[in-house]
């Protein structure tokens, strides 16, 4: 474990993916930069996500500027990283004429803001396993997977990292950060980022000030392994309402892995850090995956996992500078885009700290829209 630091230009608490990808970004502009991270790195969210990189599930709008850039950063990284970047695109489907109607509408919206699509009529050409009954679907080419940890650890490459450590206050001088506390002491630095995922709100608190972002659990069923049955990242069309939608929520998710086991998701619901095993949830995951690839109803279930995404009141990230302290940015809140946004939150972060000119318009992802105070005096 590396030994606190007593000074940096930069602080970044939370060593998930996106707090990795903006500690790399920040010492790439030349920053010093420590990474403080409670437990180990990619302790929480990250090493419960599938590693999407997706465009598909992306309203038209901020959010999808959002996301094409990040698709961008992700290829040239996959390029250039042994990181098991995988294009294997996402295929869309509907089970009636109204959902597939909607469904080309939103990727009509999608196209004219650059993203590629392609229409299947017969879904089965391309996903052979699929349900007869499906009446249609939209591929996305474009698309992606990752394998997180690896990510990661690629990212932190020569990063100060000082794991087993929380951040317990800041210290502000004059309404401007001058240090931020641990419980191995106190580093001194003009410049800190809250990058904690689901745990952003508590941290926030810590440091005097407001993130509104709360824990939606989602669970994940991994079956055992066989051959390659399904090619791509297979979701039924109503999963983007999901993501905003309250309570809890079902949507079905259907992907294969390079090892032969099956992943099946998801669900989202408000139950703040519950960890419970929960069968009916598990069955729930089962029942529409089989209906969606009726050839999974001879698979056995292998084993369950969940993960706790940081989720924004209204579903968009909250990127850049806290409207309270000066010096402290926010990167948190992207639910369960948070592995497939971290290069592009990385960017504007790094942008704004260093004074050059951010990539996209980082005003719709501001936290200030949700300031209700004062910066500190």
């Amino acid at each position: 474990m590396a030994d606190l630091p007593r000074t940096a230009d930069v602080v970044v608490i939370g060593a998930g993916l996106v707090g990795c990808a903006t500690a790399a970004a920040l010492n790439k502009a030349g920053l010093r930069v420590c990474v403080i991270e409670r437990t180990g790195v990619v302790g929480g969210t990250t090493a419960s996500g599938e590693g999407n990189i997706l465009l598909s599930d992306k309203m038209p709008g901020a959010e999808l500027a959002l996301a094409m850039r990040s698709n961008e950063l992700w290829r040239q990284f996959g390029r250039e990283r042994e990181v098991e970047f995988e294009e294997k695109g996402g295929l869309v489907v509907a089970w009636t004429d109204a959902e597939l109607a909607a469904l080309r509408e939103l990727a009509r919206k999608q196209e004219q803001q650059g993203v590629t699509i392609e229409h299947v009529d017969n879904v089965r050409d391309i996903e052979p396993l699929l349900a007869e009954d499906i009446c249609g679907g939209i591929r996305y080419p474009q698309d992606a997977q990752v394998f997180p940890m690896a990510a990661a650890a690629s990212y932190l490459a020569d990063i100060t990292l000082v794991n087993q450590t929380a951040v317990t206050g800041c210290v502000v001088s004059g309404g401007s950060l001058s240090g931020i506390r641990t419980s191995r002491g106190e580093v001194s630095t003009p410049a800190a980022v809250l990058a904690a995922g689901p745990w952003s709100g508590e941290v926030a608190r810590l440091l005097g000030t407001e993130a509104p972002v709360r824990p939606r659990r989602g669970d994940i069923l991994v079956t055992e392994p066989v051959h390659r049955l399904i090619r791509h990242k297979v979701y039924e069309a109503d999963y983007v309402s999901t993501i905003t939608g309250a309570g809890t929520a079902f949507s079905t998710v259907v992907e294969g892995t390079a090892s032969g086991t099956v992943l099946i998701g998801s669900s989202r619901d408000f139950v703040g850090f519950d960890s419970s095993v929960q069968p009916g949830k598990m069955a729930e995951l089962a029942r529409r995956a089989i209906r969606l690839f009726p050839a999974l109803h001879t698979v056995r279930a292998m084993r369950t996992y969940h993960g706790f995404r940081p989720a924004s009141p209204d579903g968009v990230p909250l990127i850049g500078p806290d409207p309270r302290i000066d010096g402290l940015f926010l990167a948190t809140g992207h639910e369960g885009a948070g592995i497939g946004l971290a290069p592009v939150t990385a960017e504007l972060i790094t942008a704004q700290i260093a004074g050059s000119v951010p990539p996209i318009d980082p005003t719709p992802y501001s936290p200030a829209r949700f300031a209700t105070s004062a910066r500190a005096a």
